[in-house]
């Protein structure tokens, strides 16, 4: 498969997320019909990560944090699809595609933003008991598991089973898991006024972190007051703890502790996609790109002619941050790295000198639940630290603002406002992990023919 026509340049974008979406728009934006686009995902659509805890806690409809490629990208070819190889010798990509012979996309540009998976460990029972919180399908299973063992709990007599149906293990004390956590704990709390067969006590969430402090990523100081925060409402913070096991749903930490938990929830850092393995392209030791910093990737040699990159799967000198530093994995990066990446390649096909990356920190913020939240914003040299009401708010409006399209900035708001008015929803629906459950039994049960 080859989109180059005419002489028009084409560029294949590997990865529809923030840095993805953000290139192929802009480079439509600045070069129209004179080029010609291809966003290969295996997801037909961009997740909002940054809203997961809210998906998670019921306060933001699932599909108002995905914005369709499609839609938004109008005028681009999307192909859904999983990278399978990368040949930047003879300039192709091999994508897999479901039900369908892999195809092979050329390309004159290549930009690689295949972002980060979990970084998981060989712990007993992991693969087989936990559950991930990087996409919308996993925050939506946790919602439902979580209010579905609410009610499961309140049904049943049987002390050791409503004990195991009231614990809530999350492992990763970042802002993935500590903000899930307290989103989540903060619809328990909210949902337990239906409950009057059950109390507060009944229910114990457990965070497991490594280090001796949540929230790195907000200075000490917050991170304390976070913790302090999340141990008030009743939440369990193991602090240089690890999970040793988690075979059939029972927990076993290095401190000693073993209890049975209904979830698990691994939050416990990121690696890069681990496809970039399966290319030509030169890793370093932590299995990304090196870029140089106008974004364009590197080796021994020198930048390699044609391949740009950007977000978690890459290695960007951070030139606002001193000698030395690179660029975190955040969204923040992702979005402004896409941008510069984007004028790069224009500037490259109209032979123009490229320009480096350089972004100043705008700040953190993490929300805690309703209401809730710790953030630092920088003005300037001037740092500003926020807790409470004003952080929640201060990373509402900030997440907003960086919502892709104005129809899902609408969607959430309207949440919100929707959720004060009548309050969030206490359903849980488990069956949708398995939609087909309820025919295959009635099917089970007909009379076979003969």
């Amino acid at each position: 498969m080859n989109n180059t026509t005419g002489g028009t340049p084409h560029v294949l974008i590997l990865g529809g997320g923030s840095v993805g979406m953000t290139v192929a728009s802009q480079l439509r934006k600045a070069m129209g019909a004179d080029v010609a686009i291809t966003v290969v995902d295996s997801r037909p659509y961009l997740t909002y990560q940054p809203f997961l805890p809210e998906v998670g806690a019921g306060s933001i409809d699932p599909r108002n944090v995905l914005a369709p490629l499609r839609k938004v990208l109008a005028g681009t070819k999307v192909v859904t699809g999983s990278v399978a190889e990368i040949r930047h010798a003879d300039r192709t990509v091999v994508v897999e595609t479901e039900g369908d012979a892999p195809l092979e996309i050329t390309y004159d540009h290549l930009v690689v933003g295949l972002g980060s998976v979990p970084r998981t460990l060989p712990i007993p029972g992991l693969a087989e008991n936990a559950i991930g919180f990087k996409w919308v399908e996993e925050a939506v299973t946790v919602r439902d598991r979580v209010l579905s063992a609410l009610a499961e709990a309140a049904s049943t007599k049987d002390a050791e089973t409503r004990k195991r149906l009231l614990t809530f293990t999350f492992v990763g004390g970042g802002f993935a898991g500590a903000e899930a956590l307290a989103e989540v704990q903060d619809m328990v709390a909210d949902t337990l006024r239906y409950y009057p067969d059950l109390h507060a006590s009944d229910v114990r969430f457990v965070l497991i972190e490594a280090m001796g402090r949540i929230l790195p990523e907000v200075g000490e100081e917050l991170g304390r007051y976070a913790l302090d925060q999340l141990r008030e409402r009743g939440v369990e913070v193991k602090l240089e703890t690890f999970m040793n096991s988690c075979e059939n749903g029972v927990v076993k930490t290095s401190d000693g502790d073993e209890f049975a938990s209904e979830l698990i929830v691994w939050t416990a850092g990121i690696k890069p996609n681990p496809v970039l393995a399966q290319s030509d392209l030169p890793l370093n030791q932590t299995g990304r790109l090196d870029c140089l910093a106008d974004l364009r990737v590197k080796d021994e040699n020198g930048p390699i002619e044609g391949v740009f990159a950007a977000g978690d799967c890459t290695t960007v000198p951070d030139l606002a941050s001193g000698e030395g530093k690179v660029c975190v994995p955040n969204a923040q990066h992702a979005i402004r790295q896409g941008k510069r990446l984007a004028d790069n390649i224009v500037r490259t096909i109209q032979g123009r000198p490229l320009v480096d990356y350089y972004h100043k920190n705008l700040g953190t913020m993490a929300t805690l639940g309703m209401y809730k939240g710790v953030g630092t914003l920088f003005f300037g040299d001037r740092k500003v630290e926020l807790k409470g009401l004003p952080a929640w708010a201060a990373a509402r409006a900030y997440h907003v603002y960086a919502m892709p399209t104005a129809e899902k900035k609408v969607g959430v708001i309207s949440d919100w406002v929707a959720n004060l008015v009548g309050r969030r929803d206490i359903l849980g629906i488990p069956e949708s992990t398995e939609p087909r459950k309820a025919f295959e039994l009635a099917a089970a049960s007909t009379p076979k023919k003969g």
